[in-house]
């Protein structure tokens, strides 16, 4: 009872925590980088960092923790799979319109792309999340999948999501960081290095983002919080109960 209680006041800070960086990254885009449009300018790029912290970091946070929550322990693994599923469709969604709106900018002002570490390493994660999730799709979602080969990729897609969920918060701070670089040592009144206002909640965000991300790894990470394994799921052999 007291491992429940204690899950159940960390989750709620989980999700508070991620819908606050949320907030932040969209408070900041709006209050310093003037808000938001799709007409390739500068606030177009400004939909990037909205969209990837969103989708890239926070729905697939939430995602990957949902199913240590006790409540969905009630019904059949299935049903929450399918939950499972469709959040990280949003997630990859939302991240793939994120790309779209960086390359789009790029394009209207000659800016070379995936030149930078954070681009490389931005790329990357979005290809192995969309692989993960088509993997996972067919996998563990499709009827005429084997229950042995769910059984036996299962860990390998558990540890899959942990490492591109560590990707994404490495490539949400490292862009927080190359937009800081790029856009206020540009100005002589408001260098990085004096940290002005729009600096310090900059770097407060990413601070906000690295502590999510220790708290999801937290959930995913203790043993007492894991799903216990459903035999009578298992052997009505139902897609994704594995």
């Amino acid at each position: 009872m007291a491992s429940t209680a204690l899950f159940y006041v960390t989750y709620v800070f989980c999700l508070a925590l991620g819908l606050l960086c949320v907030v932040c990254v969209t408070y900041w885009s709006s209050r310093w980088r003037g808000g938001f449009a799709w007409d390739a300018s500068a606030l177009q790029f400004n939909w990037h960092p909205v969209l990837m912290v969103t989708g890239l970091l926070v729905l697939f946070g939430y995602a990957a923790i949902m199913y240590r929550v006790p409540f969905t322990w009630q019904h059949k693994k299935h049903t929450w799979k399918l939950v499972h599923s469709g959040l990280l469709l949003s997630a990859l969604l939302l991240s793939t319109l994120g790309l779209c709106a960086v390359f789009d900018f790029h394009s209207g002002y000659h800016i070379p792309d995936l030149y930078s570490l954070h681009s490389w390493v931005g790329i990357c994660t979005t290809f192995l999340f969309a692989l993960q999730w088509a993997l996972g799709l067919g996998v563990f979602m499709m009827p005429c999948s084997p229950l042995g080969l769910r059984k036996l990729l299962k860990p390998v897609h558990v540890w899959m999501g942990g490492a591109i969920f560590i990707l994404s918060v490495i490539s949400c701070i490292s862009g927080i960081n190359e937009k800081l670089l790029l856009t206020l040592n540009r100005s002589t009144a408001e260098a990085y290095s004096s940290l002005p206002v729009e600096a310090v909640f900059a770097n407060i965000l990413g601070i906000l983002i690295v502590a999510f991300g220790f708290i999801v790894l937290r959930i995913l990470t203790n043993q007492k919080w894991k799903r216990p394994e459903q035999m009578q799921e298992e052997s009505q052999l139902l897609p994704g109960d594995s």
